[in-house]
């Protein structure tokens, strides 16, 4: 007989997993939000990037939950009907969120944003200061400057704001010699000055810088001459629109500040005007 009696029984029972779906998701709730917060934050980054100072102001003033009842306008167009944020032509208005020049106490956004409303509103001041420099440095088409005002005219940037240096040329000079008396070369020239200061509302000044004179004369004319030819400059611009209170001091610096080697070059014959950065 070949069966063992007594032998041990083997029961093998065979597990079966039923499935019962996805396992950990929330990992993917934690992802979802995480996704969501860097668009918003890319969508903060463009919206700085691509707004002014004052388009900025009235989009915090939207969302400031200190009124009841905001003063600009926070709708949007197509199809979501309302106002666009950037508009000014809707009794909702923007104030100093927008481009609106001259809005009203009652329907400007508040706050301060310490910047004159001209091309600053758009641009800010630095840029608007920048576009200036670029223009009287003939990188910008946006106002066309004559080559021989050109040939007379530097830039340079200052902590006081843009620095404008007009100059005599050896064999053309600004002024008549020894007088206040504009050539034909300054007087293009300020009117040139003139309509390129017509894009920003900065305060000016202007200085007065004179070749050295012989010692041995008996009267210098440097003191009176520098101040006479800086304010006759600040006429100039006057007569061609500049409005006056726009000018801060016209000053005189006789030959103390030579910007030659040789005291007495044409090249020390010259005028500066400052472009005053706002405080």
């Amino acid at each position: 007989m070949s069966a063992i009696p007594n032998a041990p029984v083997i029961i093998k029972r065979k597990k079966i997993v039923v499935s019962t779906g996805h396992h950990g998701g929330a990992w993917k709730v934690a992802y979802a939000d995480f996704v969501t917060a860097m668009m918003a934050f890319f969508m903060l980054m463009w919206l700085l990037n691509a707004t002014t100072e004052q388009q900025r102001k009235g989009l915090a003033d939207y969302f400031s939950p200190t009124i009841p009842v905001n003063r600009i306008s926070g709708g949007g167009d197509g199809a979501f009907s309302g106002d666009s944020v950037f508009s000014e032509e809707t009794l909702a208005q923007n104030g100093t969120g927008a481009s609106s020049d001259k809005p009203t106490e009652a329907n400007e956004a508040r706050g301060d944003t310490g910047l004159n409303r001209s091309i600053e509103e758009t641009s800010g001041e630095a840029q608007a200061i920048q576009a200036i420099q670029d223009i009287l440095n003939g990188e910008n088409s946006e106002i066309v400057i004559p080559e021989t005002a050109l040939d007379h005219i530097s830039t340079r940037l200052s902590d006081e704001g843009l620095i404008i240096e007009v100059f005599d040329h050896e064999t053309e000079p600004l002024f008549e010699a020894g007088s206040a008396a504009p050539t034909t070369v300054m007087q293009d020239i300020a009117g040139a000055l003139a309509q390129v200061f017509g894009l920003v509302s900065n305060e000016i000044a202007i200085n007065g810088h004179i070749r050295a004179h012989p010692v041995v004369l008996a009267e210098n004319p440097v003191w009176d001459l520098s101040s006479a030819r800086a304010d006759q400059l600040r006429k100039l611009l006057e007569k061609e629109g500049l409005r006056p209170r726009r000018v801060q001091r016209v000053s005189g610096y006789a030959d103390r500040k030579a910007v030659d080697s040789n005291p007495m070059a044409p090249r020390n014959n010259r005028l500066e005007l400052i472009l005053l950065y706002t405080e």
